[in-house]
């Protein structure tokens, strides 16, 4: 049985669908508060749905009993409910399902992580907390650390806006990152599960090609046939920004924006040998279908 913690968000949800489209057996873990849709969509795909909680340890035991592996996707980064922070979901809620599993026997564990930033916040405190964690456990572990989420960071949420042509770049937009889709770090992670390569790594991932920021936006232009109108958000304005939050999410997202601005290139060569992904969605891809 794999056991998906966070099987109602995007990634958690897509890994659910491989998982299950594989035969697999598939347990999400939902709260009482999960979009009732996408729980519907879960039992739609022959997933058993669990109900817990990562501030709730006992759910936590329930719903690891009988699980032989287990990925967590869950972050209080993107779906932040009442109780929930950086402190309460991804650092001690992380640490309760490390010790869940072990006390239930989970065999494998995938923690979906990040690249090592070069500035202090919360989020990496806490990402580094749970790896040292699992570093030290019983369990067989894999952490996969994928760069920028295309549809995440190249979306109007975070500003930039292909279809409105109007795009907001942190920093000056020159450095280049290896932009990976959310569809394959799921790929990633189920692979992940049947390669005895992949127990006890630390995996990064990154896409088929490294762009600047820049060079999106000219990407994005070919395929709108117009001009994108730029905006760049200064890195002394994102580390005054980072400097100065007082809210542990807010500072977070500041420093994350000033990595992008520094840029990350990740070679899948060795990856892509170990953990057999034929095909890695392009920006260009991503762009088209966007616009």
């Amino acid at each position: 049985m794999n056991l998906i913690v966070g099987a109602t968000g995007m990634l958690g949800g897509e890994i659910c669908r491989l998982l299950a489209e594989q035969g697999k057996a598939v347990r999400g873990l939902v709260r009482e508060t999960s979009n009732p849709e996408k729980v519907t969509r879960l039992r739609g795909l022959g997933a058993e749905v669990v109900c817990g909680d990562l501030k709730d340890r006992a759910s936590l035991e329930a719903a690891c009993r009988g699980a032989t592996a287990l990925v967590s996707t869950a972050s209080s980064t993107l779906s932040r409910q009442e109780g929930d922070s950086i402190e309460s979901v991804d650092r001690q809620g992380q640490l309760n399902l490390v010790e869940a599993a072990e006390q239930a026997g989970v065999k494998h564990f995938v923690l979906i992580s990040f690249p090592k930033v070069d500035i202090s916040f919360p989020l990496q405190s806490a990402k580094r907390t749970v790896e040292d964690r699992l570093r030290r456990g019983r369990m067989a572990f894999t952490i996969l650390q994928p760069t920028f989420f295309t549809e995440v960071w190249l979306s109007p949420a975070l500003g930039f806006d292909p279809a409105h042509a109007t795009a907001q770049i942190y920093g000056g937009g020159h450095n280049k990152i290896s932009w990976i889709s959310f569809q394959d770090v799921a790929k990633f992670a189920v692979a992940a599960l049947d390669q005895p390569r992949t127990e006890n790594a630390v995996i990064k991932l990154g896409g088929p090609d490294a762009l600047s920021p820049l060079e999106v936006v000219r990407l994005a232009e070919q395929a709108l046939g117009k001009t994108v109108v730029v905006q760049h958000v200064p890195e002394e304005a994102l580390r005054a920004q980072h400097d100065a939050a007082t809210d542990s999410l807010q500072q977070s997202f500041a420093a994350l924006m000033l990595y992008y601005a520094s840029g990350e290139t990740i070679d899948m060569t060795e990856t892509l040998r170990a953990l057999p992904v034929r095909h890695l969605k392009s920006v260009s891809e991503y762009l088209r279908a966007t616009v």
